[in-house]
């Protein structure tokens, strides 16, 4: 029979100093405290410990990641990979699909704005992030005259990231009548929640073609990637089955946020292949208390035999994630990891970044980190063969906390291209060195202490 995995050594045992930062972030810890405090009279203490225990209580993850059960005893390349991360993952995939590549802000944003103004029946768009901007009015211009003109426009925007959307587009918008509506609004009665955004990017047209990946709608996403004023990320157009899980995601988010559901034909019409890609379309949510994208990228590092490739802007592996990536290793497997160096907008994302590299490289893994602008794609491709693309970072908030999208694939010609675009992006890098990172400064090593208390934040 085989071994039992619960016999087997778990991935991603704690160290001392993640159990006292999971400890500290205890609510009952707090309360306990805020209790000792006011029976002994201590109400300053009394007051602090109780806002402690409130707030640790409010960001606690509900969403865990494995940690048995991650041994390599299959490849992408066998038989049994695709029935299994299917199964693993609840999602099946879906043949006769079309996807395109678009490379930065100079070409998703045409072909965006291009297909909503093709629009004839409906568009549904999902964001995290829509700020005023010259892109931001293009858009809200062209939503308005499809609404104008009696396509139905729904537009759900998260209520953190876009709050700097600004009025001149809410009143564009409001004019052509488009239907917006903002995604989990901080309220007094909704603080539990309140940790919990959507990091979706979707665009979906007619119910046909759909856009997502790593952009916004926002102006430093326009250009080519040439300097830190262009950000560098991808967007990828889908055509075919494929584009009915995107518009499922966003038809219960906006069910949950308005009480309006949607349906026909207008939304979701008989969609017939487009192309010969087999796709599966992950919808992720810690609302169900699994991460379904967290799964595939485990079980994707896992199954790796040849190489492993990773690109994202805030990569914070949790220690079972940094225990599959050295085995890979340490089996053969090519590991690179690209991520936003210089340039990269998260202060805290990036010292706690740096803070875990430790092991990571001394186990020979490439870190490279993009210097010439903000990278922000977020793609993996394994053994050249299985590739994913889409909304999820590589780090807990994504996993746990955040509404997220990834689209994957099982074919050669599509892994080859994404790959492709990984090796041309290393011009740009420059590679951490395990000497260099062990010469960090004691002001580096300040930041990141004060950075590791909030990594299960970012």
């Amino acid at each position: 029979m085989a071994p039992d995995p619960l016999t087997r050594k778990p991935k991603g045992l704690t160290t001392f100093w993640g159990r006292a930062r999971r400890l500290f972030w205890s609510w009952w810890v707090w309360a306990l405290l805020y209790l000792w405090a006011t029976a002994t009279d201590r109400w300053g203490w009394a007051a602090g410990a109780g806002a402690m225990a409130f707030i640790s209580y409010l960001i606690t993850p509900s969403e865990y990641p494995p940690r048995y059960g991650l041994d390599h005893e299959l490849s992408v390349d066998d038989a049994e990979f695709l029935p299994t991360m299917a199964g693993a993952t609840g999602v099946p995939f879906r043949p006769g699909n079309r996807i395109d590549v678009l490379n930065n802000g100079d070409a998703f944003y045409p072909a965006m704005l291009e297909a909503v103004n093709c629009a004839e029946e409906s568009i549904t768009i999902e964001a995290y992030i829509y700020w005023a901007g010259d892109v931001g009015r293009q858009f809200a211009e062209a939503l308005a005259a499809k609404a104008a003109s009696g396509v139905r426009v729904k537009i759900l925007l998260d209520a953190v990231g876009s709050t700097s959307i600004g009025e001149e587009i809410l009143e564009t918008l409001e004019r052509g009548r488009c239907q917006l509506a903002w995604y989990n609004p901080i309220r007094y009665y909704s603080l539990g929640r309140f940790n919990h955004r959507t990091h979706r990017k979707s665009l979906i047209v007619d119910g046909r073609i759909a856009f997502t990946g790593g952009a916004g709608i926002a102006d430093h996403w326009k250009g080519n990637a040439r300097n830190p004023g262009e950000w560098r990320d991808m967007q990828i157009r889908i055509e075919g089955p494929a584009v009915a899980p995107l518009q499922t995601g966003f038809a219960q988010n906006w069910l949950q946020t308005t009480g309006e559901l949607i349906s026909g034909p207008l939304f979701y019409p008989l969609l017939e292949p487009a192309g010969q890609l087999s796709a599966q379309t992950i919808m992720s949510s810690p609302e169900i208390g699994v991460s379904t994208v967290r799964i595939m990228y485990y079980l994707s590092i896992i199954c790796a035999r040849r190489s492993i490739y990773i690109a994202s802007p805030y990569f914070l592996p949790d220690a079972a994630a940094i225990d599959a990536l050295v085995e890979a290793k340490s089996r053969g497997v090519d590991v690179r990891i690209m991520v936003a160096g210089v340039h990269n907008d998260n202060w805290l994302a990036r010292q706690n970044s740096i803070r875990l590299f430790g092991p990571l490289l001394r186990a020979g893994i490439d870190i490279l980190e993009y210097n010439r602008t903000m990278l922000h794609h977020k793609t993996m491709v394994v053994d050249s063969r299985w590739a994913t693309i889409g909304t999820t970072n590589f780090d807990n908030r994504s996993f746990a906390h955040n509404e997220e999208n990834n689209v994957c694939c099982c074919e050669h010609a599509f892994a080859r291209s994404l790959h492709e675009m990984f090796e041309a992006d290393i011009e740009a890098c420059e590679r951490v060195e395990l000497a260099a990172w062990k010469r960090r400064g004691l002001w580096q090593r300040t930041q990141e202490v004060f950075a590791a208390f909030l990594e299960e934040q970012t």
